[in-house]
């Protein structure tokens, strides 16, 4: 069943002015049957000319959202038909497109301060969830993908296997081509969601990994495509027809055209690959809005095929135009608006998207055999079986024989109409004609049956030898794991022992220490000590810990000064206020249910007492009971208010689960912005001593710091320990603790992460005075 051909919905989203920006003017008409939106370049003297540009411009939507739009109205107007149609088994997308900074991300994901700032993703997920749940007449199954392109390459922001700490570490995905030219992406992940809380859980692990692997000149955002999808299939019990729909998320990169930016270098390749992309986007749309185009450029970007289905094909596409109405980006604001009225002049055609599933198809394939079969055996008066019994190929050699030896030409080889009975015969006689001594010393139906054991027992053999290969590949693996453990508590243990009371001792000791008998421990000490230190969660990246002294303190000071941390702040109070209220809610449900529970009790009571007067005096007849009643209305009206009480209990569940992951995405926010800050600082001080660079080792040392302390926050949630700062040659040599002046050679490392010294007395003293600087001005700021 088709929907129709029809155009993509194109809409405007209008962003709301910055405090120092100063507003372009624009109108916005609602008028029906198609809103506009007029916009006006101001006339100005441009550099003594007279600028005689066009002075308004008018663009149609199907509607169009001003500055005080609320994102609920957002999804209402925009997501939504399109999330039911998905429901009803359609394709559907949804993309936004516009220059940095005009919306995009907040309308498609939404912002992390408030609750209701929720965007098109989260809101999208928690409809279609609800809805799922409250159709039983189906069975659904629904998984999600998260894909990003950045400079024509693809890359999986949901891989389960570890945290990236760039974007190169993650996954990369390609494009294949089947025969029919559908499109495969290999590589990418999709992972299934039960329900709405895992759903949030996987966008919420995809946004960290590409906050995390954002490119270092630009937020990655606005740099790359992302692509949300949500895959859904239903099939109603027993029936063999399944319906697969996806709905595509997009956040395009920002339109922005490049001589605006005034670029080079590396962000100029950077800014070709989104402009080109964006420009293939735009060449496919224009030749599909041109009637007598056979040919659309899909293949030329990554982008453009991965939403083949998705222009000019089986999907009902929606497009969301966000425009940034200052005076400077009021060009950037006209060249978007053009490109959304040649998008709206695209016509699809949705599809509903069934197929049969083929096990159920085999199911039904084999029974269709069997009846035929069963028929068969009617009509001939024989059961068939698939093989030709031994005395039947006895039979047909003699058959054969008799035939060649009569010498009647009129003589025919009448064996019934039996295929299996035919190509017998057929491959008997080419094998007498092939080998016409065998004939007569050995009947065919005899070599086949000891070629057949011949073939048995070799199988036989292979299955064995098979089974041995098996088994010792099991224990090899078994073995390699043993020693991997052991390892792996070894070196949790230096990584750990570094803080640890247990154990004093510098985890590299010199040898005759090591060797001496009171230091040793057992493995398994060291396995229990291991497993009793405490794990952190995967995406907490270990904070405070893992950083010197020195760090933190700037850490907690750059905390204090940073926007991020008011909204924790604020998230905070806020989620204390939701737990409350959901700690008082559940007091007043358990109050509810022990009310229900106590009239319950009356009620049986009641009865029990009628039925015993029924019993003693058999001439009352059981009339109608008034307090029965009474009591019954009453458990109703209970249940009614539990009803209530449950549903708001409810609602607060899943916006606690959000505001949690909202609270943990901006912390992780701030901490890289502060490793950023602090790798930054560190260069600085290096370009103001240049003589520090003329040692060996010491143009990494901070960068190096700040890596190796990423490290350690990373291992100390995944179970590799790979390259911990204490294996760090630089390190090794000498090692320098703060809140101690006096530079000893050999301080066992505190619980802070120990800055590296390069050997170089000049420098050294350079780092001292730098820390001690650092120092000073943490405390004034204190």
């Amino acid at each position: 069943a088709a929907m129709g051909k029809e155009t993509i919905r194109v809409f405007a989203r209008v962003k709301p002015l910055g405090r120092r920006q100063q507003a372009g003017s624009y109108a916005v008409d609602n008028e029906e049957p198609l809103p506009s939106l007029e916009i006006t370049v101001p006339h100005d003297l441009a550099d003594g000319f007279i600028n005689n540009k066009r002075e308004s411009y008018k663009f149609k939507f199907q509607k169009i959202f001003d500055q005080e739009a609320k994102q609920d109205v957002i999804f209402d107007s925009i997501a939504k038909p399109v999330a039911e149609c998905v429901l009803a088994g359609y394709n559907g997308t949804i993309f936004a497109y516009g220059q940095t900074g005009s919306g995009k991300t907040f309308t498609i994901t939404g912002g992390a301060e408030r609750y209701s700032d929720r965007g098109i993703i989260p809101r999208t997920l928690s409809y279609i969830f609800n809805q799922l749940q409250k159709d039983s007449s189906k069975v659904y199954t629904t998984h999600v993908s998260y894909l990003e392109i950045y400079n024509e390459c693809g890359y999986d922001l949901l891989d389960p296997r570890h945290e990236a700490s760039r974007m190169e570490d993650l996954p990369k995905v390609t494009i294949m081509e089947d025969s029919d030219q559908n499109i495969h992406l290999k590589n990418l992940s999709l992972q299934q969601a039960t329900n709405e809380e895992e759903a949030l859980n996987l966008l919420f692990l995809g946004d960290t990994n590409r906050m995390i692997a954002e490119t270092p000149m630009n937020q990655a955002s606005s740099r790359s495509h992302c692509i949300f999808t949500i895959h859904i299939s239903s099939k109603e019990p027993g029936s063999a027809t399944i319906r697969r729909s996806k709905l595509h998320l997009v956040d395009l990169a920002g339109s922005e055209r490049v001589a605006k930016t005034g670029i080079g270098g590396h962000l100029l390749t950077e800014a070709k690959y989104i402009n080109l992309s964006l420009h293939y986007l735009e060449q496919v749309i224009i030749a599909l809005a041109e009637k007598n185009r056979s040919h659309i450029p899909y293949r030329n970007s990554m982008m453009t095929s991965v939403l083949r289905d998705s222009l000019g094909g089986n999907c009902m596409t929606t497009m969301i135009s966000t425009l940034a109405m200052d005076k400077r980006n009021i060009d950037e604001s006209i060249s978007t608006c053009r490109f959304a009225q040649r998008v709206a002049l695209i016509k699809n055609e949705a599809v509903l998207n069934e197929e049969i599933d083929p096990r159920l198809m085999i199911v039904q394939l084999k029974k269709e055999i069997q009846d035929l079969k069963d028929e068969l055996a009617l009509v001939t008066g024989k059961q068939r079986t698939s093989e030709l019994s031994q005395e039947e190929l006895l039979q047909l050699d003699e058959l054969i024989e008799a035939f060649l030896k009569d010498n009647d030409a009129d003589s025919s080889l009448d064996i019934g109409a039996d295929m299996r009975k035919i190509k017998y015969c057929f491959v008997h006689m080419k094998q007498i004609i092939n080998h016409p001594m065998a004939s007569g010393k050995k009947l065919l139906s005899q070599d086949i049956s000891e070629e057949k054991n011949s073939n048995e027992e070799v199988e036989k053999l292979k299955g064995l030898l098979q089974q041995r290969d098996n088994e010792i590949n099991i224990l090899v693996t078994m073995l390699k794991k043993e020693k991997k453990k052991a390892q792996d508590a070894l070196s949790q243990l230096n990584a750990t022992s570094a803080g640890s009371t247990v154990l004093e001792q510098s985890p590299y000791m010199s040898l005759e220490e090591s060797q001496s008998p009171s230091r040793c421990f057992s493995l398994k000490d060291a396995k229990d000590f291991s497993s009793s230190v405490p794990r952190l969660p995967l995406l907490s990246r270990a904070t405070g810990e893992k950083m010197s002294l020195g760090c933190q303190e700037a850490f907690e000071v750059f905390k204090r000064d940073h926007a991020d941390s008011i909204t924790i702040e604020d998230n905070k109070q806020l989620l204390k206020q939701r737990f409350d209220e959901a700690k008082y809610l559940g007091e007043k449900l358990n109050e509810v249910r022990n009310k229900i529970n106590h009239l319950k009790g009356k009620i049986i009571q009641r009865q029990i007492q009628r039925a015993a007067l029924a019993v003693s005096n058999p001439s009352e007849e059981l009339t109608f009971d008034p307090v029965e009643e009474n009591l019954r209305m009453q458990v109703e009206e209970e249940k009614k208010s539990y009803k209530a009480v449950y549903g708001r209990f409810k609602g607060l569940k899943v916006e606690i689960e959000h505001l949690q992951l909202l609270m943990e995405k901006v912390k992780l926010k701030l901490q890289k912005d502060f490793e950023v800050w602090w790798s930054e600082e560190a260069k600085k001080f290096q370009q103001e001593k240049p003589e520090m660079v003329t040692s060996p080792n010491t143009a990494t040392v901070y960068p190096q710091f700040i890596r190796s302390s990423q490290h350690l926050s990373r291992n100390s949630s995944s179970d590799t320990s790979r390259g911990s700062l204490y294996e760090d040659p630089a390190v090794k040599n000498n090692s320098i603790t703060f809140g101690n002046p006096t530079l000893e050679t050999r301080t066992p490392p505190s619980s802070s992460t120990s800055i590296p010294l390069t050997g170089d007395s000049q420098a050294d003293a350079d780092i001292l005075a730098f820390i001690k600087a650092r120092q000073n001005i943490l405390q004034k700021k204190g």
